[in-house]
């Protein structure tokens, strides 16, 4: 599916700055029990969409194989795979494990294009939303019901060129979506649409570029929290109330231009968590309360060379937060950080253990702490997973 699933802060400051590795490594069924403090701290079970690819191709690299998004209270788990052919296509993994494959209706399917179908984020209703690609590589937003039954739509003045259009990334439990489209200037844009359909585009003052951002950064009161550029080349956070009142916000630390600067990354309960990059290149993780207080952390286990560090991605109500911190390798490796400041780490079975593009990547944590995500192994193709911790879940 091409750049947008590997378009994050992170991934755009050090494309921007010659690192594209460094780039998608940040932006980037059988079970196992993981090792060191894995053992200690919960399981993994990884996992592969039926008909998913066994080898990497170009075409699609680094996403290629089974790539898990997001998953909700009810242990379901989205994302996409590609097959053989390089055809990309949605899957819905159930609590016990069976998966479902779907395609948007319009989506391009041709052989070796890397089109078709990306599900981001589940509702416990088990409404799914996305993005598909079109055979002019177009994209387009979707709403997946429980039914099979698709919505499908197009945000006002989204490009209709090459790697133009709608992407949706964002549901809440009323249907509320939100996502960015890219008008016919290339240019990135903040949307909301309301489950009847109707459409609100936005971008904070100063923006030369918005990024609501992926799979829980929409709240279901309908904040949204993100990330925009400025002209002087630097990256802030946001939130945008449902009135339509934006806050911008910077953490602590936080260098200014370079495309350096903040990136909001996820959204509960009004507290927001994402990253940041210092003076010297360094990523450190945040949280941010709904006073606005910060905290920001590292991984202990993080390496501090430049681009690597700590990124917080994805927070539940509880406040506990997943992401990933580098090594000195580049390679990476999945966190929780728990209410209390304390960490577990954790790495799929088979992840590759060296390099950039290799290792474990968490993307989302639900309520019970249940953590998923993908893992690229030693040869770059990516796997499915779930993280699940010890009881007490946090």
């Amino acid at each position: 599916m091409n750049n947008q699933f590997v378009f994050s802060l992170l991934c755009a400051t050090a494309r921007r700055k010659g690192m594209l590795g460094v780039c998608l490594a940040l932006c980037a069924l059988g079970p196992g029990l993981p090792a060191n403090a894995q053992d200690r701290d919960g399981a993994i079970i990884t996992f592969d969409a039926p008909g998913a690819a066994t080898v990497n191709s170009p075409a699609c690299a680094p996403l290629c194989g089974t790539i898990a998004y997001a998953n909700n209270d009810l242990g379901m788990i989205v994302g996409y795979y590609t097959d053989a052919n390089v055809v990309t296509h949605g899957f819905l993994r159930e609590p016990n494990g069976h998966i479902i494959s779907f395609d948007a209706p319009g989506a391009g399917l041709g052989a070796g294009l890397a089109q078709g179908t990306a599900a981001y984020a589940i509702t416990d209703q088990s409404v799914i939303v996305g993005v598909y690609e079109d055979s002019n590589y177009v994209y387009h937003g979707f709403v997946r019901y429980p039914d099979g039954a698709f919505d499908t739509f197009d945000a006002p003045n989204a490009g209709t060129g090459a790697y133009q259009g709608t992407e949706a990334w964002d549901i809440n439990w009323a249907g509320t979506t939100a996502g960015v489209y890219i008008d016919g200037s290339g240019i990135y844009h903040g949307f909301v649409r309301s489950p009847r359909g109707k459409f609100t585009t936005f971008d904070p003052p100063g923006s030369i570029f918005t990024y609501p951002c992926e799979e829980t950064c929409l709240s279901p009161d309908g904040t949204i929290t993100g990330f925009y550029l400025d002209s002087d080349d630097t990256y802030h956070g946001f939130v945008r109330k449902p009135d339509g009142n934006i806050t911008t916000f910077d953490a602590p630390g936080a260098a200014p231009g370079g495309y350096n600067g903040t990136m909001a990354a996820s959204i509960a309960a009004g507290a927001i968590t994402g990253s940041f990059v210092d003076a010297n290149d360094l990523v450190h993780g945040f949280l941010r309360a709904p006073d606005g207080a910060f905290t920001t952390f590292d991984d202990p286990a993080a390496s501090n060379g430049v681009y690597q560090g700590t990124a917080g991605y994805s927070l539940n109500a509880s406040r506990t937060v997943t992401g990933v911190y580098l090594d000195a390798t580049y390679a990476s490796h999945g966190f929780t950080r728990f209410p209390d400041g304390s960490y577990a780490n954790f790495d799929a079975p088979g992840a590759g253990t060296s390099g950039a593009l290799k290792g474990t990547r968490p993307s989302t944590n639900n309520q019970q702490g249940v953590v998923a995500g993908w893992y690229w192994d030693e040869n770059g193709l990516g796997h499915g997973f779930l993280w699940i911790p010890r009881p007490p879940f946090n």
